[in-house]
């Protein structure tokens, strides 16, 4: 069964520190699921619905996106013994290796 908007919502906050409003919360929910509609349909005519199957990447997705505010494109950072180092500058590998592209017929 397909989670709700609420449901989604309430699940990443879930997974996020409260200074996160649910307008940015919204916000990159509705980026994520741009992404997964883009990954799962990469030959689509913009019509295609989300997958109910890739809800919970969609959420892992924004809460990746989310966590990286302020360091978008970093590489690596080292600062007071902690290092940080992102897989990619977008979604990681991880993830969007996930998401199964399909393709259809001409």
């Amino acid at each position: 069964m397909a989670m709700t908007d609420t449901e989604k919502l309430n699940k990443l906050m879930t997974m996020l520190d409260d200074d996160v409003s649910t307008n940015v919360a919204n916000t990159f929910l509705k980026a994520a699921e741009k992404a997964v509609i883009n990954l799962a349909f990469p030959f689509g005519d913009g019509t295609e619905e989300m997958p109910e199957k890739y809800e919970e990447e969609q959420i892992e997705i924004a809460a990746y996106l989310i966590s990286k505010r302020g360091a978008e494109g970093e590489v690596s950072h080292s600062e007071g013994g902690v290092s940080r180092t992102y897989e990619s500058g977008d979604i990681p590998l991880a993830l969007r290796t996930r998401i199964t592209p399909k393709a259809g017929g001409f």
